[in-house]
């Protein structure tokens, strides 16, 4: 199951190019000089990204390596308008970009349900010369050609859509929670990297009210730097609302290791740190009251933090008010 998240593909495209005009001239039984009557070429097919509910990776595109759209056909006599090439539609799970891959330029996002995004442009049909008779000219023998095709290297990244995104080192009781908050099941061990693939779950909460949460592949020191499986996954970050950070308690320095997570994110994207946060201390229902206190004192500063345990329950209701609380502050 887990090698079947696919997240990014890397694919050449191609439009078609635009039919020529046709240089036609009427000749008919009773007037052998009756003028021009080109018609003009169609337009080539583009290739288009289509925005789906229906598709939550890219791996029906993970072998696809050619993507090229119909040629607009030539025009014809008689005035005749050349056929349209055929597009070449390439369905996407929300939440995608797409970007040439050479240059590196921003081609656009998909994230709504039947967005069209145009990655790669049909050539226009080139004029009949119909279109270019005049008083002094009324035989012309030319005509344009159709305009070529686009063709280019895209990179389609998709990046999860969800209202809070989980932020922790392998084993910090990120799926723990997000099994215990929704009807999500990922994969639990007690061992770092159980986590290879992002999950999502959705958590009900007062009112018939509910948030997306994605549970993102631990992150380790470096990551920004393509260090383990962090860099790989740092991009479904960046669509989150909140960002949820999540230490255990077995870690004594939380404000240390909570200032590790925060300076990776700065790396990959600076714009990371403008999203609100809260931080979570994972495993309590490991220590007492006490050792509570003293890890209190360490906690780090300018950030709501809560103590919680998703195997006893402890604060996952005030968690939840809490996100929920950051999520609708701007209604």
């Amino acid at each position: 199951m887990t090698s079947n998240f696919v997240d990014y593909v890397k694919i050449l495209v191609r439009s078609g190019k635009g039919g020529a005009g046709s240089a036609h001239l009427l000749r008919v039984k009773y007037n052998a000089k009756a003028g021009p009557d080109g018609g003009d070429g169609g337009r080539g097919g583009h290739v288009i990204l289509r925005g789906t509910t229906q598709r939550w990776t890219l791996l029906h595109l993970k072998y696809t390596k050619h993507v090229f759209a119909e040629n607009g056909q030539n025009g014809g006599e008689n005035l005749c308008t050349g056929r349209t090439g055929k597009d070449q539609i390439l369905e996407v799970p929300l939440g995608c970009v797409c970007r040439d891959a050479e240059s590196g330029e921003m081609l656009g996002e998909v994230t709504e349900e039947g967005q069209e995004l145009i990655i790669a442009k049909g050539g226009r049909g080139g004029l009949g010369n119909d279109h270019f008779k005049s008083a002094t000219n009324q035989t012309p023998r030319y005509a344009q050609p159709g305009e070529p095709a686009v063709e280019r290297w895209v990179v389609i990244e998709l990046k999860v859509l969800a209202d809070v995104g989980l932020v922790g080192f392998p084993n910090a009781g990120k799926s723990t929670f997000l099994s215990a908050v929704s009807a999500a099941r990922p994969e639990i061990a007690d061992y770092p990297f159980t986590t290879i693939v992002p999950n999502l779950g959705i958590v009900k909460y007062r009112d018939d009210n509910s948030f997306c949460i994605a549970d993102i592949p631990g992150i380790i020191e470096g990551a920004s730097e393509g260090k383990g499986l962090g860099l790989r996954f740092l991009r479904h970050i960046e669509r989150n609302s909140i960002l949820l950070f999540m230490v255990s308690c077995e870690q004594l320095e939380i404000a240390k290791e909570y200032h590790v997570l925060l300076g990776e994110l700065e790396k990959y994207n600076p714009e990371l740190l403008d999203k609100q946060r809260i931080l979570a201390v994972t495993k309590c229902d490991m220590i007492d009251d006490e050792m509570e206190r003293q890890l209190r004192r360490h906690l780090p500063k300018g950030v709501e933090c809560l103590f919680i345990s998703a195997v006893s329950g402890k604060n996952i209701q005030a968690l939840k008010d809490a996100i929920f609380r950051k999520l609708t502050a701007d209604d």
